[in-house]
């Protein structure tokens, strides 16, 4: 049975994870995210974890990656200047294939840009958070219940494919306070995946050695199985090598155990698109800005609708590109300056859309979008 609670983003994000099995968190405050650190120095040692706050960003992510490497289910949160104390550590996460969930409050930037204002501004940095080749996770809720429940899915796909997973809330998403209706904890449970070990003789155990399409299988350190972790290239058991083909299908492997699964991973929302007209595209806190901007546009006679991605990255290229023959008027806003438009642009290969950004800390009004929209018609 479904459950209705009153509680603010940050707060469902910290409860998706201790009720998906997240045991461990590392990191350290800052605004607008030191709620799901708090709340989580509440929560896991009521069920049985461990939270620590570090002396800073890199020190919180690193014991984190430390946890995951031994076995436990591990999360970091920041915001965007963190993320980017962060990058190096989640550079070895990619590359040593050690799962994690690392939530994402955005903020305007960059720098220390504008700390208690809303922005969308870090959706390029969860594709390229670090240096190096590899293919990033970054998930995007647009609502209460979904800071809840895409938290959830990203420990699923972070233990599934051995990877790190941006969860990406923003200030108006995080702070927001009102009712959400959650999942049922027994379904949510019964969805939870672990990741795969192996149990076999552990003079036969290569964790690296893996197909194209398959991450790494980690064993948990000290239950017997010896293994080398490293940001080095590394071969079969994880001790660092130069060879020039193992190198290659390191990296092939690491961005193929993505692209062999994209329909997998890509999820997003159609609302009213059906029979519309105009195709507004979204994601986000204002996307239910865009939902309110619809129906308004509905009631002047014009046919709007709305795609949103709630997968970022990777993008649903698919469906974009099928959206940019159906429909010849898109429209495109979100909190930055372009940064998801070059996206659209790059998959749709069109560049003749109506948009509306902002990088000022302030969201976008319904009928800032519905104004836009009617220049188009």
């Amino acid at each position: 049975m479904a459950r209705e609670v009153v509680s603010t983003g940050n707060s469902l994000a910290a409860l998706a994870a201790v009720e998906c099995g997240c045991n461990f968190f590392g990191g350290y405050p800052i605004t607008p995210s030191s709620e799901v650190a708090h709340d989580l120095s509440v929560l896991l040692p009521k069920y049985g974890g461990t939270f620590i706050q570090m002396e800073d960003e890199i020190a919180g992510i690193s014991v984190a990656l430390g946890a995951s490497m031994s076995g436990a289910k591990a999360m970091t949160a920041s915001s965007g200047p963190g993320i980017s104390l962060k990058s190096e550590q989640i550079g070895l996460g990619f590359i040593a294939e050690i799962p994690l969930v690392i939530v994402n409050v955005m903020r305007g930037g960059p720098s220390t840009g504008l700390p208690t204002r809303v922005s969308q501004a870090d959706i390029g940095q969860a594709k390229y958070p670090t240096h190096g080749d590899f293919e990033s996770i970054a998930l995007c809720p647009g609502s209460l219940e979904e800071a809840y429940t895409e938290t959830v899915r990203a420990f699923n796909i972070a233990e599934k494919y051995m990877t790190p997973v941006f969860v990406l809330l923003d200030e108006t998403l995080g702070h927001m306070h009102g009712k959400a209706m959650l999942p049922d904890l027994e379904e949510v449970q019964k969805s939870v995946v672990k990741r795969e070990v192996f149990k076999g003789d552990p003079k036969d155990y290569k964790p690296y050695e893996a197909k194209k399409d398959k991450p790494a299988v980690l064993n948990p350190f000290f239950k017997g199985y010896r293994y080398h972790i490293t940001g080095l290239h590394h071969g079969p058991t994880g001790f660092p090598t130069e060879d020039e083909h193992i190198c290659q299908y390191n990296i092939e492997r690491l961005m193929n155990k993505i692209r062999a699964h994209h329909e997998d991973l890509v999820k997003y929302e159609e609302y009213m698109l059906d029979d519309a007209e105009v195709c507004i595209i979204a994601y986000g806190s204002i996307s239910r800005a865009a939902k309110e901007a619809v129906i308004k546009l509905r009631s002047e006679g014009i046919k709007a609708g709305l795609f949103r991605p709630i997968t970022l990255w990777p993008s649903p290229k698919k469906r974009l590109r099928e959206l940019a023959k159906e429909f010849d008027k898109i429209f495109v806003t979100e909190l930055n300056m372009g940064q998801y438009l070059q996206e659209i642009q790059r998959v749709m290969k069109r560049d003749d859309f109506q948009t509306l950004h902002k990088a000022n800390g302030r969201p976008i009004a319904p009928l800032e979008m519905v104004a836009k929209v009617t220049e188009m018609i």
